[in-house]
């Protein structure tokens, strides 16, 4: 049986020696998410802070730390949710080896959530200015919960058949929210909680919140799940977990808490509260996945009625920043969990990668089927864009900014995940006169800065098929030919040349920017750039050549394709943007770009000396 709370949750994994507690005090403003960021690099344990500077109590971080570890925490329960995906892919597997799917009947009733009288979580009540003030980067507008549980439920349709639990960001102190009484609520476009609050501003009523912090593990996890429209997350929590779910509806004092919005029994920690759909206040900044500030914007606030808490309660965190972090560990188990669907929602779709380096959204790679024209002698991609069009109208793959795809008839080894493989099979077969397709003025991810305005941007399909075209390069030119100020050329990937470029400076009404205009001529000129079909303009080429990750960031992060998409012999015909030798792609620090996260010095020094000899990280840093 899985966890029934998140206590129990730690004493396994202190008992297993996957988890050590740390006595001396920790502060969480900055220093304790240094430590976790520490931690989580080299692959270390959950870490519990048994004193927490200015709060009673205590936290715990990096349960979700590496991929081995989430594994064990669902280790009960894995086996049959996998068992309950092949049944989705085929129903009928079941008869012909019942003995293999033994495990279901029961993964199904613990899917049920059952509805009990008390709980421990309505034990003891505190307020906002009691919980741990966790504030994880310098620049952060206050304190912020980083693993919350948002539950609502739908206002037309009350229930929990119809809820959403989703992990959205939960600001509570700083900016114009009043203490103890408000918090910030920051979720991004096509999640869940939207719709409700659709449906609470088409009634023009308030609706109802609970913020919920720690409880069974498997809660935590179902909140990111992507899973699809009309199934509960509350569902799914029990079925990964390995038990059901125990439920608990507040007592009515006042009688406006007890209005059917239920609390895990189990859980640690509980905001209740409503949010009135019309009243905004500015949320942020905020150090987010993609490796940047988000900035402050205006979002929903929740007025706080109750903060409950259980006894000897204990504060789950995280830290956000850019990728790879901690919530790598869910994504890899969601696309265990997930991929195997993904055929039977896109039909010719194989497989799907959001590029956890290039910070999810911004890059997603497709293998899909080419069979449109089996009989000709050129394959070229016409059923790969049916499969593009039907991607970026699935969910959260919609926020998708770059999406590439390759035909599967063309390698059928080829693997998504193999990222450098996946970019030479595209780079040796695309042809920039006709692959590039691009959306404009449409909706990008609420946290990219890279576009026109919050969640204002393009995206840009790139597919290939057929024969191989070129050779790709992979030591520098003997001679390429450079325009102004541009310098210091290094080769990232087979066929992919970063060049340091100036500074970006803005200029209004300007297609080109005329500084990659002279570029563009300078390389048209240049034969030695033919094994080179992608060049990137960067701030520092040294930084982005140094591994696939920093090129994945840099690239996909700091461009917006409609505005940073230029090429050599670049033509429009109907309407149609391609060119006749190498794309270029200006991913440039722009002045409208969110800053990106650092480090605050004198608080890494600090960690370096836990880390030392006689200090409580010695031999874990």
């Amino acid at each position: 049986m899985g966890y029934r709370d998140l206590r129990d949750c730690v004493v396994d994994l202190e008992r297993s020696g996957q988890l050590v507690r740390i006595e001396e005090e920790i502060d969480p403003d900055l220093e304790m998410a240094a430590i976790q960021r520490r931690v989580y690099e080299v692959g270390g344990p959950a870490l519990l802070f048994s004193r927490v500077k200015g709060c009673a109590f205590p936290m715990v971080s990096n349960l979700f730390g590496t991929p081995q570890r989430i594994r064990y925490l669902f280790r009960d329960a894995l086996r049959a949710v996998r068992h309950l995906v092949e049944l989705k892919l085929d129903a009928g597997a079941f008869w012909k080896n019942p003995w293999r799917y033994r495990d279901v009947p029961g993964t199904l009733l613990h899917a049920l959530p059952r509805f009990v009288r008390s709980g421990p979580i309505l034990a003891h009540q505190t307020t906002i200015g009691q919980l741990p003030q966790l504030r994880s980067w310098p620049r952060d507008g206050g304190a912020f919960i980083t693993l919350p549980q948002v539950y609502t439920e739908d206002p037309d349709r009350p229930g929990w058949r119809h809820s959403n639990l989703g992990m959205y960001r939960v600001q509570l102190s700083g900016n114009r929210y009043e203490p103890d009484r408000e918090v910030g609520l920051h979720y991004q476009i096509h999640r869940g909680i939207g719709a409700h609050h659709a449906a609470a501003l088409r009634r023009g009523v308030p609706f109802r919140v609970h913020v919920i912090v720690g409880g069974p593990p498997s809660l935590a996890l179902a909140a990111v799940m992507p899973l699809p429209e009309g199934m509960p997350e509350l569902a799914f929590a029990g079925a990964l977990g390995g038990r059901r779910i125990d439920w608990v509806v507040p007592p009515g004092e006042p009688a406006a808490i007890a209005a059917g919005l239920p609390i895990p029994a189990e859980a640690d920690f509980c905001i209740v509260g409503t949010v009135d759909p019309k009243r905004l206040l500015p949320e942020g900044p905020f150090g987010d996945h993609l490796g940047y500030y988000s900035l402050t914007h205006d979002f929903p606030v929740l007025c706080v009625e109750r903060v409950y808490h259980r006894p000897g309660a204990i504060w789950p965190f995280t830290v956000v920043g850019r990728p790879p972090q901690e919530d790598t560990s869910f994504g890899d188990l969601i696309h265990e969990l997930t991929g195997p669907i993904v055929p039977t929602v896109v039909a010719g779709i194989h497989a799907v990668h959001a590029v956890d380096a290039a910070g999810v959204h911004p890059l997603l790679l497709a293998i899909g089927s080419e069979r449109y024209v089996p009989y000709a002698e050129e394959r070229r991609p016409q059923e790969l864009l049916t499969c593009a069009n039907a991607l970026l109208g699935q969910g959260q793959l919609s926020l998708a900014k770059y999406l590439f795809l390759a035909a599967k008839e063309d390698d059928p080894e080829l693997e998504v995940h193999d990222i450098a493989g996946f970019f030479r099979h595209i780079l040796e077969r695309v042809d920039w006169r006709s692959d590039l397709h691009f959306q404009t003025r449409t909706t990008i991810d609420t946290l990219d800065y890279s576009g026109n305005g919050l969640n204002e941007g393009s995206k840009v399909v790139i597919a290939a098929a057929g024969r191989k075209r070129r050779a790709l390069g992979v030591e520098m030119p003997a001679h390429i030919s450079l325009a102004g100020d541009f310098r210091e050329p290094r080769v990232c990937l087979p066929g992919v040349m970063a060049i340091e470029a100036p500074k970006y400076l803005p200029r209004r009404d300007v297609e080109v920017p005329p500084e990659v205009a002279q570029l563009c001529e300078a390389l048209a000129e240049c034969e030695t750039m033919s094994p080179f079909p992608l060049v990137v303009l960067v701030d520092d080429s040294e930084f982005t050549a140094h591994s696939l990750k920093n090129w994945l960031w840099v690239t996909f992060t700091r461009s917006n394709p409609a505005a940073d998409i230029h090429g050599v012999g670049a033509f429009v015909h109907q309407k149609h943007w391609g060119c006749r030798g190498p794309l270029v792609i200006d991913a440039r620090i722009k002045p409208h770009h969110a800053p990106p996260l650092e480090e605050d010095p004198a608080i890494e020094r600090r960690v370096e000396e836990l880390g030392a000899p006689g200090g409580p990280l010695y031999r874990i840093l």
